[in-house]
């Protein structure tokens, strides 16, 4: 996993430098290596996050590559590969990339220019955009994966906003802070879901939950249900508190895995309607941390973890998407996830290995222990972070480089 995590983005500038951009000219870079194959739909959720801790070099070229392509082209890429945009998936996820990388200190790079181009991509007319900004959602009967569509706006505006404030935008930290809250306008409810919406306000009649259709992104209702990283504590009042979302949640692992609808073969390793061959689901077991029942989380991950994944020719259970389904099983095999890139915290779920030791870039080593683990022995009874008692389900990046030891 930790190879296949490693295989992309990949060098795309020759020995002496030069590149072939995005707008068709030849470029030289001297600075900085120049990479393509971005597949950011997947890999901001995971991948890079993972290479912000153990390549913070790369990552740095990565985030003045996209910035390069931006200047090339006039927009961050969507879906790059070999300087060209393929516009596969939605959302403008260069941006939690640029983001994640800024709050961890990988920040050698304009700051100006990054929220220009950021702005550049949430201000555009096309993919539903201009309903977006004009109504608070996406109307079905206007735009195609009108929900997801949506959701996956308001977390990339949310990073813009955030970015902004840090950099004293305070208008720009106001105006995309209130469009990251646009999700709450389709949910439901009287059935707590995240539904569409037609033009006249109406929601879309019969619902089925499970049913694969045009208005989710190769997903059903159940799997763009949790899809609110930035906000985690208002999904959870949506629902109704915490017992309510631990049981929503519960209901997810614990429904048939029939899908209705269409056939949309990206979604796969089915656990009820939890699909963890598809990266909508990829954050879903962690968020029962957020809701103060964390051995669910440590049971999910730990079954996901044995049951998805093996060493041999099929041991993926997806598409593994330019090494994010590997990087999830990186993050979660060592003892933790980032369920929200750019807000600098790790989720605890159920360590795999006995030892594990992250080698930082800055010379220190962060250790992470397990003691008396076994495949009966899931769940985290207590934890020590560098001697003194650990109590809270979440790990700080900043707790991580500056290195130390976390025993369970």
């Amino acid at each position: 996993a930790l190879y296949h995590s490693l295989i992309t983005p990949n060098i795309f500038n020759d020995v002496d430098g030069r590149y072939y951009g995005m707008d068709r000219k030849i470029h030289t870079t001297n600075e900085y290596t120049y990479y393509t194959v971005f597949s950011l739909w997947d890999t901001f959720r995971a991948l890079h996050p993972l290479l912000t801790i153990i390549d913070k070099k790369r990552t740095g070229d990565f985030v003045k590559t996209i910035l390069a392509k931006y200047k090339e082209s006039g927009l961050l890429p969507v879906w790059e590969l070999a300087s060209n945009e393929t516009w596969t998936m939605i959302g403008y996820h260069s941006i939690p990339v640029i983001f994640d990388a800024y709050m961890k200190g990988i920040n050698d790079f304009d700051y100006e220019l990054a929220l220009e181009a950021m702005k550049k991509s949430a201000e555009r007319d096309q993919h539903g955009l201009k309903l977006y900004r004009e109504r608070g959602f996406i109307p079905a009967d206007k735009e195609n994966e009108s929900v997801s569509k949506t959701l996956e706006y308001c977390y990339d505006d949310w990073c813009i906003a955030q970015f902004a404030k840090s950099i004293g935008k305070e208008a720009d930290y106001k105006n995309y802070n209130s469009r990251s809250l646009f999700y709450r306008n389709l949910f439901d409810d009287s059935t707590k879901f995240f539904r569409g919406k037609l033009s006249n306000g109406k929601r879309i009649e019969p619902f089925n939950p499970k049913e694969v259709n045009a208005i989710y992104t190769e997903a059903s209702a159940w799997q763009y249900n949790f899809f609110v990283p930035h906000d985690v504590k208002e999904l959870i009042n949506l629902h109704g508190g915490n017992q309510k979302f631990i049981d929503k949640l519960d209901r997810m692992f614990n429904e048939s895995d029939v899908l209705e609808g269409r056939h949309q073969p990206d979604i796969t390793g089915l656990i009820g309607q939890y699909a963890h061959g598809n990266e909508p689901s990829h954050h879903v077991a962690y968020l029962y941390n957020y809701a103060g029942a964390p051995w669910e989380t440590q049971e999910r991950v730990r079954y996901i973890m044995n049951n998805l994944y093996t060493e041999k020719p099929d041991g993926l259970c997806g598409n593994d998407d330019c090494g994010q389904l590997s990087a999830w099983y990186v993050f979660s095999a060592i003892g933790f996830y980032p369920v929200c890139p750019g807000q600098n915290i790790y989720v605890f779920g159920s360590p795999l290995f006995d030892k594990v030791t992250i080698n930082l870039e800055n010379g220190k080593k962060f250790v992470i222990t397990t003691k008396n683990n076994s495949a009966k022995n899931i769940f985290i009874k207590s934890a020590l972070l560098n001697g003194s008692d650990f109590n809270k389900p979440f790990l700080t990046h900043q707790q991580i480089m500056e290195g130390g030891y976390l025993e369970f």
